[in-house]
């Protein structure tokens, strides 16, 4: 699962070659939730309040970048970093 950005113990990531809606992976300790990029709901799993708010807040400031990430990964290229949340 490459990682494009980590922040205060959280993992953001995609799988390539992953299935629609557009969503990538974050990860907190033993938490993990996929969370669609277009609307940021979370699809499948969760993650604990501070942590989910933490990365819906840098979600919401990187959603290009995201997309951008997104179509790479579908297109099995090398996915770029995205700056954490300071």
């Amino acid at each position: 699962m490459p990682e494009v950005s980590r922040f205060y113990g959280i993992i953001i990531a995609f799988y390539y070659n992953e299935h629609n809606p557009p969503h990538f992976h974050a990860k907190y300790g033993e938490f993990i939730a996929e969370i669609d990029i277009r609307t940021l709901q979370i699809l499948k799993g969760d993650l604990p309040k501070r942590a989910k708010t933490l990365v819906l807040e840098w979600a919401d400031d990187h959603r290009d970048d995201l997309m951008q990430d997104w179509e790479l990964a579908r297109q099995k290229q090398e996915l770029k970093q995205i700056a954490p949340l300071t």
